[in-house]
């Protein structure tokens, strides 16, 4: 892991970071230390890794809770270049929307693949982060995404034991996604944008339903993906506190 930048503000510190052909950001505590809670989170179709929603949640479980946050752009996406396959999914969608057509079944495709590859980075991610001292292996580790993101962080704790809570939103379904949310064992929040464009509300209770994990809970609100009112941006920190604990310092306090 390469740090590329760092600075310190309001009692954060922001890393950039390149590990390979991955690009990221790390936010911390100043006065953090070893073993804090480390949230990994993961962005929607077409964000990046300082997504404005993400980075405000990001902000608001160090100084609230002591977390460590990471995000990682996806392949394709922020600093990534887009290959010819991704691409043409993107022009696809494009011309669904012009046309007025349905884009989830193309969403679904794209999110799947993005995701599928997206998994061996966050592996590898989370291996290097674990070997900071200011973070190390004992630290809990959670993962809380968006649409591309949510789809990314089912398959991520079907692959990796170290995910001990899921936070996911906003996902467009279909039959093989909740397949997989039947490999899905660890505590999990899902919520549901109820007027999200191509979002099918039974599909999304459906998944929900899928998933395995004895304790999970499932949240609503009016209006799109994009229109995500405040309190939900942050509304995962409790489940998040509960399963990975505080961070210490006076940022958990």
């Amino acid at each position: 892991m390469h740090v590329t930048s760092e600075t310190t503000a309001d009692g954060v510190v922001e890393r950039h970071f390149t590990l390979g052909d991955i690009t990221g950001v790390l936010w911390s505590p100043a006065a953090g230390t070893a073993g804090a809670p480390l949230l990994l989170s993961g962005h929607g179709g077409g964000m990046h890794k300082k997504a404005p929603g993400l980075v405000a949640a990001a902000l608001h479980g160090v100084t609230t809770h002591g977390f460590t946050v990471a995000a990682i752009d996806a392949p394709g996406h922020g600093d990534r270049p887009r290959n010819a396959r991704d691409q043409q999914w993107v022009d696809a969608i494009h011309r669904a929307r012009a046309a007025s057509e349905p884009i989830a079944p193309i969403v679904v495709d794209f999110n799947r693949s993005v995701a599928e590859r997206a998994v061996p980075e966050w592996r590898a991610t989370l291996d290097a982060l674990q070997a900071l001292p200011e973070i190390g292996s004992e630290a809990p580790v959670g993962y809380g995404g968006v649409m591309l993101g949510a789809v990314t962080g089912m398959l991520l704790a079907a692959a990796d034991s170290r995910i001990a809570a899921l936070s996911l939103g906003a996902v467009f379904v279909d039959d093989a996604l909740i397949e997989a949310g039947r490999k899905v064992t660890v505590p999990v929040e899902c919520w549901i944008p109820w007027d999200a464009e191509g979002i099918d509300r039974a599909a999304a209770v459906a998944l929900f339903d899928a998933f395995e994990s004895t304790d999970k809970t499932l949240h609503a609100y009016s209006g799109g993906h994009h229109q995500v009112p405040d309190p939900e941006r942050t509304c995962s920190a409790p489940l998040f506190v509960r399963h990975l604990g505080r961070g210490a310092g006076p940022a958990a306090s």
